[in-house]
């Protein structure tokens, strides 16, 4: 994720990062300009369509269709940033309730009792980093410093990685109420910051696992697509050569804001503008080895 001021317009404007749509668009925009050009040229030289007056009312069809394509941008902009801000609350959430916990085993927990608290300080931020593997379609891997639990050899890497690992921090506890290290009481505490582990898991899974529709999704690029490409038919009459620079810019604001939905809508993925969960998974994992001495 790209970390920037919001008040230097400057560098906002002028400058040009990986993510930025005008790089990706270019290609297409520079085509578009030879294109126009040579419908500009095909109809003002040769055909004199300018002085058709039926020609000059095409327009009155891009201007009704350019408001419909507005509001489906603005429509197809909302959704896609809606899942990026939902993807970002969750693992808030998932920060929170992993504080939450470390500081409620950590008070609960004997001081010398040096092997729970070793297995809680490893598996609440592991849960993050299964999580994390998760989301970014990878084999869950367990990267641990030190293993002192048989518990962490058992973890299948085929397997689901967040559900073992919530399991895994479970039955600990489960197991820790049999013994008598903790009561019933606390362990009703500390149930709701276990069961929000599955509860984020399944949301974020949500938000990975449904895509905007494909049709949706296709209707605006051809959609966007035969707008921009009948445009120098029906505004030479009025622009004449002005359409080489009108229509690509028109195609770049339209095109620019299709490819920004798609970028965001995928929050777990690796662009620039997507969430840094890799790094609020070390957060977490800083934050518990701090609570829990």
């Amino acid at each position: 994720m790209i970390v920037y001021n919001p008040k230097d317009w400057f560098h906002s404007t002028f400058s040009l990062h990986r993510s930025d749509t005008a790089r990706k668009l270019f290609p297409l925009i520079l085509a578009l300009a030879i294109y126009s050009g040579s419908i500009a040229y095909w109809e003002l030289e040769y055909l004199k369509l300018s002085e058709v007056s039926w020609i000059k009312n095409i327009t009155l069809v891009h201007n009704l269709l350019g408001f419909v394509m507005s509001i489906l941008l603005v429509f197809r902009t909302n959704t896609a940033y809606d899942r990026w801000w939902e993807a970002r609350k969750q693992w808030g959430s998932l920060t929170n309730s992993s504080r939450n916990l470390a500081i409620k085993m950590n008070a609960i927990l004997d001081k010398d009792d040096k092997v729970n608290r070793s297995f809680f300080r490893k598996s609440i931020p592991l849960f993050a980093d299964t999580l994390f593997a998760h989301l970014r379609a990878n084999k869950t891997r367990f990267m641990l410093d030190e293993v002192d639990h048989p518990e962490f050899e058992s973890l299948d890497e085929q397997k689901h990685g967040p559900n073992q690992v919530a399991s895994m921090i479970v039955e600990r506890a489960n197991s820790l109420y049999k013994e008598g290290v903790i009561t019933g009481d606390q362990l009703i505490v500390i149930n709701n910051e276990l069961q929000a582990f599955t509860d984020i898991c399944g949301a974020c899974e949500r938000i990975k696992n449904t895509p905007i529709p494909m049709s949706y999704s296709s209707f605006i690029k051809k959609f966007v697509f035969i707008y921009v490409i009948t445009l120098p038919i029906g505004y030479v009459s009025s622009m004449g050569y002005f359409v080489i620079a009108a229509v690509p810019f028109i195609f770049y604001v339209m095109a620019s804001l299709e490819l920004i939905a798609e970028s965001i809508e995928d929050p777990f993925g690796v662009d620039p503008d997507d969430l840094p969960i890799e790094k609020m998974g070390e957060n977490i994992r800083t934050h518990v080895v701090e609570i829990i001495h």
